[in-house]
């Protein structure tokens, strides 16, 4: 009812409602197989409890080989901060389970259940629960890393810079520590809200329920990474932020390349170690669900193997003999699914 009221009647609201309906009739036989293997695979578990508030869960996906301490993804999925769910990412957890890598899909309270504040204290606790508990379900704590996609990749981003600063603080006591993160992976994520609340509002996402959920106007700078990084006060924290990976499509029109690049270039400046992969033409769900759908090599699943696996040539091998992937969605179907896409 809250979210009702601010979204009112806009006609943009409507509109996205209603193509996001047919987007998703029209991946649905890819949608429905996904969602076989989430509820009825052995390898998944469900709804681990990593917190006390609500929505404090996580799914793990676990590789079917349980010899050995497997790398560890802790994956905190996209959802414009509102439509956020962990089973979001069963599908990129089956395929990097195959790859004998363990992932870890953290939930997070949504707007308005939550404001920004509280999703990245809820990512914060799920990434804490990971680093401490995942030994137990056969991970390697020495080999996590820390994937963000869509307004997740703004989430866990603001939650490791966070996590950096507190660090720095003067007896700061911390459940982690950003040295346990291998590296972090931002899958097409926008770092500085101050540009983006015109561009969202325009997208129908509007001005007045944005600056909710980012706590106001007078908030947006603290939850900007991309401004955060760039002030002296900010330098430590900084210089102990893992290798960061930035991937973005440079057809996105839900938040365009452009975010990526700047935050790329801030970052750069101050000194972190990041790298930034553009893929032509991808638009936000080519990368993180029409490709995958569709089967083949898949770019984005491709680059990020290489990363958890770039220390590995045993594993990098085995990646690039691995077989495609298996399609799971007919070609016309895509098609027409990436014509009405709302994002």
């Amino acid at each position: 009812v809250t979210l009702l009221r601010y979204l009112g009647v806009g006609y943009r609201w409507i509109t996205r409602f209603l193509a996001l309906a047919c987007y998703a009739m029209l991946l649905m036989p890819g949608f429905l197989q996904v969602g076989y293997y989430y509820f009825f695979s052995s390898q998944v578990r469900r709804s681990i409890i990593y917190g006390e508030q609500p929505r404090n869960r996580l799914d793990l996906y676990l590789p079917q080989n349980c010899c050995g301490p497997k790398p560890v993804v802790a994956f905190v999925t996209g959802g414009a901060w509102i439509i956020g769910y962990k089973a979001w990412g069963a599908l990129l957890g089956k395929r990097l389970a195959e790859r004998d890598i363990i992932v870890a899909c953290i939930d997070y309270r949504n707007f308005p259940q939550g404001t920004i504040g509280d999703m990245v204290n809820d990512a914060s606790q799920g990434i804490s629960f990971v680093c401490n508990n995942i030994a137990s379900y056969g991970g390697d704590p020495n080999q996590i890393f820390l994937i963000g996609q869509s307004a997740g990749a703004h989430i866990a981003t603001c939650t490791l810079l966070d996590q950096a600063i507190r660090e720095c603080g003067e007896g700061e006591n911390t459940a982690w520590s950003v040295s346990q993160i291998k590296a972090y992976i931002g899958i097409s994520g926008g770092y500085n809200v101050l540009n983006l609340v015109d561009h969202f509002h325009g997208r129908g996402l509007y001005r007045s329920i944005f600056l909710s959920i980012m706590e106001g106007e007078q908030s947006l700078q603290r939850f900007s990474p991309e401004v955060m990084v760039q002030h002296p006060s900010t330098r430590h924290a900084v210089s102990l932020l893992p290798k960061i990976f930035l991937l973005h499509g440079t057809g996105d029109y839900s938040i365009p390349a452009e975010a990526s690049k700047t935050f790329a270039d801030a970052l750069q400046s101050a000194g972190a170690q990041v790298d930034l992969i553009l893929y032509e033409g991808k638009t936000h769900t080519d990368l993180f669900l029409q490709d995958p759908l569709r089967g083949g090599k898949v770019e984005l699943l491709h680059d990020v193997l290489a990363v958890i696996h770039a220390s590995d040539p045993i594993e990098l091998e085995k990646d690039t003999n691995a077989p495609p992937n298996r399609r799971l969605v007919p070609e016309f179907m895509l098609t027409l699914a990436r014509q009405v896409s709302p994002f």
